[in-house]
């Protein structure tokens, strides 16, 4: 049984660390893209399709 809170123990500290990790590179600049902005301009923009427009007509109705 003392084996189960060992193991419980050593995994909330390898959490710990890879959570401290992941914001030690977030702060650092890490992930931040500053090579697709450059280049957003030089790639072609897709073409956007347009749904067709769909004219409701007002049906009355007649008693």
């Amino acid at each position: 049984m003392s084996v189960i809170y060992i193991l419980l123990a050593v995994s909330v500290i390898v959490a710990l660390v890879f959570f401290a990790a992941f914001v030690f590179a977030v702060r650092k600049g890490q992930y931040d893209d500053s090579y697709t902005p450059s280049v957003r301009m030089l790639f072609d923009d897709e073409l956007v399709k347009k749904s067709p427009s769909k004219s409701i007509k007002s049906q009355t109705k007649k008693d």
